[in-house]
């Protein structure tokens, strides 16, 4: 079991976690780190050069870095987006990714027919899979990638599709359970928020991504692959910067979590402005969050 990890619903100042302003002293601890993507390493407009250093140090220190994220994505279009934000390929030994999930749990429903929800740029998830993309009506389950186009849509658009697919009683694979991210210092819906809004009429929904198990077992077995040696969950980190996601995640599967600050959750800590954390800020996030992190830090650093 991870340590230093206790689920509290009373989270007073003094009850904390450690701020670690440097990950230099926290990272002889793990053979192993699962570092979330969109909001450590970029924002959705620029990269931090600081935390891909911090995991490039990590690696050289003979930690294993896997990159763990629900982009419904494969992990080679992950990587390319990473190249951009400049990102080096020396910060990760692999990428796993939500999309992953999802082409593997498709793959056991050969000659599915399936309504893709989601933007023609995650159509790659399916690539390799016996399956027909049809519309709504000829569907026989829904996979959602995000919204159609989320730079205007709203998970209240499309309130009546989904009562349509329910009357069917349409299974539905979450393909990111994000509900949003953070572009550019606004938040976008995703995924995640269509699944609940589903969920919630009734319907019948399997999310494919973080804090779900799936995507932590098929982390953990890249590991082991990687290293040749499986590898205990008291050596294993998970670093990311959502509590729903991240750190519920990491506390489901009984390993550590690095909270970033400074990600989807800034603006309830008022760090949009570069600020440091507000340890009265930070009591009140983690009191209505899923336990308590090991540590806690503004922005991935060495």
């Amino acid at each position: 079991m991870a340590s230093d990890i206790s689920d509290t619903t009373d989270m007073s100042v003094s009850a904390l976690p450690p701020l670690a302003p440097s990950f230099a002293a926290l990272a002889p601890r793990y053979d192993l780190v699962l570092c979330d993507v969109w909001g450590v390493l970029h924002n959705g407009v620029v990269g931090s050069q600081a935390a891909a250093e911090a995991l490039v140090r990590t690696r050289a220190g003979g930690a294993s870095v896997i990159l763990v994220s629900n982009a419904p994505r494969e992990p080679e279009g992950v990587a390319r987006i990473l190249d951009g934000f400049g990102i080096p390929r020396a910060a990760y030994d692999a990428i796993v990714t939500s999309g992953m999930v999802t082409n593997a749990l498709l793959a056991k429903r050969p000659g599915v027919r399936m309504w893709h929800l989601g933007p023609e740029r995650d159509l790659g998830i399916y690539e390799g899979l016996d399956l027909t993309l049809t519309g709504l009506d000829e569907a026989e389950l829904i996979v959602c990638t995000g919204l159609f186009d989320d730079t205007v849509e709203t998970p209240a658009h499309y309130a009546d599709t989904l009562k349509a697919a329910r009357a069917r009683a349409l299974p539905f694979i979450c393909a990111n359970p994000d509900i949003v991210v953070e572009r550019g210092g606004d938040l976008i819906w995703c995924a995640g928020a269509i699944a609940e809004a589903y969920a919630e009429l009734g319907g019948e929904v399997v999310f494919c991504g973080k804090p779900h198990r799936p995507i932590y077992e098929t982390a953990f077995a890249t590991a082991e692959k990687l290293r040749g040696a499986p590898v205990a969950p008291s050596r294993a980190l998970a670093i990311g910067d959502a509590l729903r996601t991240d750190l519920a995640g990491a506390l489901g599967v009984g390993i550590d979590c690095l909270f970033v600050a400074a990600g989807i959750h800034a603006g309830e800590l008022g760090l949009e402005h570069g600020a440091d954390v507000d340890p009265a800020a930070l009591a009140r996030l983690l009191e209505d969050g899923p336990g308590r992190p090991a540590a806690v830090t503004t922005r991935l650093a060495w």
